[in-house]
């Protein structure tokens, strides 16, 4: 079973930064693809930010340019530094592995709320 444990949530104001850590278990991190969505009240989860076993990355378009995700496979840890918040930021974000042959993984979400 792999785990999957985000923090670096929390309350900041609008145009600030937060960075986010996923940490994983298992012995073939470098393996998954890890993915970070958001969901927000009332709204369908979406896909923020995405980062292959080969390091190649895709943003969606609401945070391109402000959000950068990457990974430490030493440390089995994927980030995901949020710079420019804004209120429509605010969400429980959570961390996803997609592991071969496994399929995906989810852990408990961390929130984020961009408020003055």
């Amino acid at each position: 079973q792999v785990q999957l444990v985000e923090s670096g949530g929390g309350l900041v104001q609008p145009g600030g930064s937060l960075r986010l850590s996923c940490a994983a278990s298992g012995s073939i991190f470098k393996l998954y693809d890890m993915r970070w969505y958001r969901q927000s009240p009332g709204n369908q989860r979406e896909l923020v930010a995405a980062i292959t076993s080969s390091g190649s990355t895709n943003y969606a378009d609401s945070v391109r340019g402000r959000f950068t995700i990457s990974r430490d496979n030493a440390r089995n840890t994927v980030y995901l530094q949020m710079n420019s918040l804004t209120p429509e930021d605010t969400a429980v974000y959570y961390c996803s592995a997609r592991i071969p042959v496994r399929g995906d993984y989810w852990g408990q979400g961390t929130q984020v709320t961009v408020s003055s």
